[in-house]
């Protein structure tokens, strides 16, 4: 796995802010002195420097310095749920969203997109390579190609999970039309009309969706604001209902941003395997971290077959390159046979384009600096909310890719918040549209996926702003 240079030093700093030794407000050393002290350059002080201001444990000060940061993050206390496991039907509850109709012409700012905006995405890396892929192949681009995909294109991603001591065999292995096709085929390998999936709650809606098409019921997982999928709570399900599949996003989870621990990852396996229910393991994330080590997917320490696996390429090139995949473990046969039936493959210039990039070097360069870009993002967007919204809304501070998960005061009026957002021009996505049960109608997600201008930088601060 990757480390970096500058580790030396910021692990150093870490540890004596965590330690207290370093206090809010602290000046530490400038760069100079780093540079002297472990004998390195000053772009790597510089990274290192980057990379604690993006963890929200540093800030720094223009012709000063770099000082210990001294406002706090914003998350939501520690609480355990007191509820119990409920079968519920898939249907959602009747909303009239304030978000989500355009007036014509009106010009927003969109911060409800979970997709990498224009200037995040590599388009002359995407076009160039389509074009050589155009040149050098032609009218073999018009021609049917295998049903679960191109060979090569499969053999690379098995070998990039390798590289994540994550074990595929190419023969489970499905090239799907992104990565919500994917969800719909291993959900359709596993289960039967009526049967019981266990989901994150809150999670995002167009899982619930493919849930509702198939007609299956729901047990809702909480999710808690700072550890994460609750295991205990999905023992508990598994214990008194027969459920069949449970979809989780353990690495960097939309909307919330958490991130399991191998611990939790390795807890959460036991406890499928204790009850046989197929673990649908949603990556789409996995490679955007903030900082430290790619991390670990639960399909690593799997070798029970239960975990079927599966991404896509939206959320780290392009959202109109439609491809994804799915390692579909001991369902393979199955969901053959569903992929199948579901119709043509997937665009072989998509195929050809994404197995080029991935057969060198580009796309690594590409999500490097990617990941760096977001992390400044989620940086900028954390300080936003808490410097102008009221000093009573939580933000949960997330580890990877693009959601921040937000909740407003229970005494909030959110009709007339969301009301006051299409006034201004500003789109979020709903809390309510998180969950089957309801819940989250105080909370909003908001999509740093995007690089902030000036004026989406004011339109978040008058949202705050009104609705203080």
């Amino acid at each position: 796995m990757k480390t970096y240079k500058f580790e030396v030093f910021t692990s150093v700093i870490e540890r004596k802010i965590r330690e207290g030794i370093f206090k809010p407000g602290h000046k530490l050393p400038s760069v100079r002195e780093l540079k002297e002290q472990y004998q390195t350059s000053t772009t790597t002080v510089q990274n290192g420097y980057d990379y604690l201001v993006i963890r929200g444990l540093v800030e720094s000060v223009p012709k000063s310095g770099y000082y210990v940061r001294n406002k706090p993050g914003l998350s939501a206390p520690l609480t355990k749920s007191k509820r119990k496991p409920v079968v519920r039907d898939a249907i959602f509850k009747h909303h009239l969203s304030l978000t989500t109709t355009l007036r014509e012409g009106r010009k927003y700012s969109e911060f409800n997109v979970a997709a990498p905006g224009d200037l995040l995405m590599p388009q002359k890396l995407l076009l160039r390579t389509m074009q050589e892929v155009i040149r050098e192949q032609g009218a073999g681009l018009l021609r049917y190609y295998p049903s679960n995909g191109s060979v090569d294109l499969k053999n690379n991603i098995v070998r990039r999970a390798a590289a994540q001591e994550t074990s595929i065999d190419p023969e489970e292995l499905l090239i799907t039309d992104g990565a919500l096709q994917a969800l719909y085929i291993a959900l359709s390998a596993v289960c039967n009309v009526g049967d019981v999936v266990a989901v994150e709650s809150p999670c995002v809606f167009s899982v619930l969706e493919v849930i509702r098409v198939l007609q299956l019921k729901v047990i809702e997982i909480p999710v808690h604001p700072q550890t994460g999928f609750d295991i205990d709570f999905f023992r508990k399900a598994c214990h008194s209902n027969t459920v069949k599949a449970a979809i989780v996003t353990p690495n960097f989870h939309n909307p919330t941003g958490l991130l399991l621990t191998d611990e939790q990852k390795q807890a959460l396996l036991l406890v499928a395997q204790q009850y046989n229910v197929a673990l649908i393991e949603n990556d789409m994330y996995g490679d955007l971290n903030f900082y430290g080590q790619r991390p670990s997917t639960i399909r690593s320490f799997d070798d029970s077959g239960l975990v079927l696996s599966y991404s896509s390429y939206a959320k780290t090139l392009a959202p109109g390159i439609r491809l994804g995949w799915l390692a579909a473990g001991k369902f393979t046969q199955r969901a053959e046979q569903i992929r199948f039936a579901l119709g043509s493959t997937v665009s072989p210039l998509y195929q050809e384009t994404i197995n080029r990039l991935l057969s060198g070097n580009s796309y690594d360069r590409h999500v490097r600096a990617l990941r760096i870009q977001l992390a400044k993002n989620a940086h900028l967007a954390i300080n936003l909310l808490a410097d102008h919204f009221p000093k009573n809304t939580t933000i949960g501070t997330p580890s990877g890719g693009y959601n921040l998960w937000v909740k407003l005061s229970d005494d909030t009026d959110m009709a007339r918040f969301y009301a006051q957002c299409e006034k201004i021009g500003v789109r979020f996505t709903p809390g309510y549209t998180f969950s089957f049960s309801g819940g989250f109608d105080k909370h909003f997600r908001l999509v740093f996926a995007d690089r902030f201008s000036s004026r989406r930088i004011e339109a978040i601060k008058l949202v705050g702003k009104r609705v203080r």
